[in-house]
């Protein structure tokens, strides 16, 4: 069985559905575009959900593509994942992006367009220090570990 979070929701657009997971066991939860856009090859765009949420201390929410939109249609995410954190109270807004080089994409006002993953998060408390402890990968970093 799967922890759950009590997040409250404001629906900005009473026409649009509020986030929902498509199947049982789903991490993310479907956000739809509260407007019609024409993404032309290369343009970003942002777009309002329509909605709002109120975290607990200690979850943030973050903002992820949807894996059919990227695939089928070259559309990411210019931010991705966005973070909404637990203290932000406006509107979620995504922006896409169309990586196709020659067509356009058209998304229609309820159109699913992103998934929204709540996650439980810790902070961290930074020590400064003149020098890390050494590991098994030191400072390797883009491409280190070979192909």
């Amino acid at each position: 069985m799967t922890d759950t979070v009590e997040v409250l929701i404001h629906r900005i657009d009473a026409e649009l559905p509020l986030p929902s997971y498509a199947h049982p066991g789903d991490a993310g939860a479907d956000l739809h575009a509260a407007e019609d856009v024409e993404l032309l090859p290369g343009e970003r765009v942002t777009v309002g959900t329509g909605v709002a949420i109120a975290l607990p201390d200690g979850y943030a929410a973050f903002v992820h593509p949807r894996s059919g939109l990227a695939t089928k249609h070259g559309v990411t995410l210019v931010n991705a994942p966005g973070t909404v954190d637990a203290g932000y109270r406006g509107e979620i807004r995504v922006t896409l992006l169309n990586t196709d080089i020659k067509d356009a994409v058209r998304l229609r006002r309820g159109d699913r367009i992103a998934q929204l993953v709540i996650q439980k998060v810790e902070r961290a408390v930074f020590y400064e220090v003149d020098r890390l402890p050494g590991s098994a990968r030191g400072a390797g970093g883009f491409g280190s570990t070979g192909r």
